[in-house]
């Protein structure tokens, strides 16, 4: 098979889709591989590493598009690239498109075959390729909201683990899993007084087994979460439906309750955002205020740190990249039923219900 790994063009996103060691093994195996010029620099992989890995480097982003049989990128296609994605093209990348109603009609128009890596599940029902950007997304959304806690950064001017005689901040994490375990053990490691909320108890029986004892456990609700909101500094917002659009945790209405200075981070803004007020923004460009608040909404946060996330994603996309070069999506997905809930978008029809169920459109199940 061909396959092309195009530079990701997402503001500040520096991630590339696959390593040198990767590209060797495909190589190894009969595949050809195209990687774009300076692909993988911002994850520390040179151009030279992947042609002595046995790849062809190539130019332009639009020459890589053509060539390829497979692209694997790590962000979804934006819109420079919307048309240079082909007819029968297999595309393995995150794509998010219940929060993306544009992206879903451009990947529909263009008849590709588009295999989420957010919906593939392994043998144990688990998200085998969002765990490793969820857990650096969970530990990053404390780092940034404690930087954005500092008054120099509007907020309140609170440390997150106080002093002797101080207390430390109050952290309340909206759901318990796999984000929300990191956001939480990130905060509590830094001394802070932590609150992790969910509304499944066997997740939380399971949290206050794991976790230090300066985290506490809550049952998620919108009552419970305004009591807890006047006395809290920082709200991460963890929640997640594969697939599907995020829940609002936290209405507009609900802000009221805050104190001025107060920090949102919204993790889950790549599947619609956890909180009424949130809109995505950019590490460029990474926070606003409404009613005082601080919100912090970037969409690519693993994108930050990307020689750590690069090779901790092609961890676990890589078995996949062999699976679907060596056997063709149609067959890997017909022997990895895992796999084939990737399927969010084939040849103009969709094929994930909560795409579909999104944006009120035709769902269509695959038939392998």
């Amino acid at each position: 098979m061909i396959i092309g790994i195009p530079k990701e063009i997402k503001n500040n996103e520096s991630r590339v889709a696959l390593t040198p060691a990767g590209t060797k093994e495909l190589v190894k195996k009969g595949h050809t591989v195209y990687v774009q010029h300076t692909a993988g620099e911002n994850s520390g992989f040179a151009d030279e590493a992947y042609t002595t890995a046995g790849a062809h480097i190539l130019s332009t982003i639009e020459e890589v598009y053509k060539i390829a049989e497979m692209i694997v990128k790590v962000k979804e296609p934006i819109e420079s690239e919307y048309n240079l994605i082909r007819k029968n093209q297999l595309v393995f990348t995150y794509f998010h498109f219940a929060s993306e109603e544009e992206l879903t009609h451009a990947m529909l128009k263009s008849g590709a075959v588009c295999l989420a890596y957010e919906t593939v599940k392994d043998a144990y029902g688990s998200l085998p390729l969002l765990v490793p950007m969820s857990e650096i997304a969970g530990r990053m959304s404390i780092q940034e909201g404690a930087r954005f806690l500092e008054k120099p950064q509007s907020g309140k001017g609170i440390l997150m683990g106080g002093v002797s005689g101080v207390k430390p901040a109050k952290v309340l994490v909206l759901g318990g899993g796999v984000v929300g375990r990191n956001a939480a053990l990130t905060a509590a490691g830094m001394g802070a007084d932590v609150t992790i909320a969910d509304i499944s108890l066997p997740c939380l029986r399971h949290i206050d087994d794991i976790m230090p004892a300066n985290v506490n456990t809550l049952y998620s609700s919108p009552y419970n979460i305004e009591q807890e909101l006047p006395t809290t500094d920082l709200v991460i917002g963890a929640a997640l439906i594969p697939g599907a659009k995020t829940p609002h945790l936290l209405t507009r209405e609900m802000l009221k309750f805050l104190k001025p200075g107060s920090v949102l981070v919204d993790v889950a803004i790549d599947q619609g955002g956890c909180f009424e007020t949130s809109h995505p923004t950019t590490h460029t460009d990474p926070v606003y205020e409404i009613d005082g608040i601080v919100h912090y909404c970037v969409a690519n946060i693993p994108g930050a740190v990307p020689m750590t996330s690069t090779l901790a994603l092609t961890n676990a996309t890589f078995p996949y990249v062999i699976q679907l070069a060596d056997k063709g999506w149609k067959k890997a997905c017909k022997e990895d039923k895992g796999l084939a809930l990737g399927l969010n978008i084939v040849e103009g029809k969709i094929t994930f219900p909560g795409v579909a169920k999104a944006f009120g459109l035709e769902y269509h199940p695959i038939d392998l």
